[in-house]
């Protein structure tokens, strides 16, 4: 067998010690992470406001990686590049010592709203419709990939509402935290689409087939309170603490010891991956086929013409 070194040794004597004499172990560490997590807080709200343009932000502090959705002017809807830098930032946290933990979350009031429509609008003079439907399916296998590959703790902060592929792939996140006012909504059949991101296999075993039904079918919206009855949430927290609840939660678990943390997050996973794989294989090749019908794309335009509807500024009476 390997030999432990002298220098962990050391270190997990001594912590025991700490703990068989009662000197508040439990109290140290908490004011470790607290005492961390207000000393970043500021340089986090430092490093988004230099990158308050980009439509994703990716930074790393104290083995915690942050991928955050950063359009909120629209909702934090995903564009294709978005999408891609997910892919990107995954791989990059899978690959980096530095990375013991990635946690997910949004800017300004919403999670993500699920797709930017205008990645459907984009239709290639060279193959149409079908070089469109192509390039989603193929980019959408691979993001969902990255989440069922991803070697090490993935977790969600969700901020706000979720829609569509926000609300999916949180069935492959490990722990997913909600602000108390978050919602979570798949209206996929409503616009001629169908589940993705695993949910069609993840959600009936969570939540039983009548409550996944329900999301996936009928387009029931969830509030955080009924997504934890559902094991959809892992934890509700409030409004006012939430950056700093869902931070401690990362940090306290950043700080656990990484080897143990990696091997047991993958013998977890292990047993579904492959099953996990052929379901997302299936997902898309049914949504490449919806995305190119009549009827997803009348459902989709009658849905724009709703909100456009529904922004327009009303007339005054007279």
């Amino acid at each position: 067998g390997t030999m432990i070194s002298e220098e962990a040794m050391s270190n997990y004597i001594s912590l025991v010690r700490l703990v068989s004499e009662g000197t508040g172990y439990g109290v140290d560490m908490q004011q470790v992470i607290d005492q961390h997590v207000e000393s970043i807080e500021g340089r986090r709200e430092e490093v988004y406001a230099l990158d308050s343009a980009e439509p994703l932000i990716v930074s790393v502090e104290n083995f915690v990686q942050t991928i955050r959705f950063n359009r909120p002017e629209k909702k934090n809807a995903l564009t294709w590049e978005m999408y891609q830098g997910v892919i990107d930032a995954l791989k990059s946290g899978a690959e980096d010592d530095n990375v013991r933990v990635t946690v997910l979350t949004g800017t300004g009031n919403y999670y993500c709203s699920g797709n930017d429509l205008n990645n459907f609008s984009e239709i290639p003079a060279d193959g149409g419709v079908e070089a469109m439907a192509e390039r989603a399916q193929d980019i959408l296998l691979r993001f969902v990939a990255a989440f069922i590959d991803y070697p090490k703790p993935l977790l969600a902060a969700v901020n706000g509402p979720a829609v569509g592929i926000a609300v999916t792939t949180l069935g492959l996140c490990d722990m997913v935290m909600a602000e108390e006012r978050a919602t979570f909504h798949t209206p996929f059949v409503s616009l001629g689409q169908s589940p993705e991101g695993c949910s069609s296999y993840i959600f009936p075993r969570l939540m039983g087939p009548a409550q996944a039904n329900d999301m996936l079918l009928m387009g029931f919206k969830m509030d955080a309170r009924q997504a934890a009855q559902s094991k959809l949430v892992t934890r509700v927290y409030s409004t006012m603490l939430f950056q700093r609840d869902y931070m401690r939660t990362c940090h306290w678990m950043a700080q656990l010891p990484p080897e143990a943390l990696r091997s047991s997050h993958g013998l977890i996973r292990q047993y579904d991956r492959n099953m996990l794989h052929q379901v997302n294989k299936a997902e898309c090749q049914l949504l490449r086929s919806r995305w190119t019908s009549a009827e997803c794309h009348q459902a989709v335009a009658k849905f724009i013409k709703r909100k456009s509807r529904e922004s327009r500024p009303s007339l005054p009476p007279g």
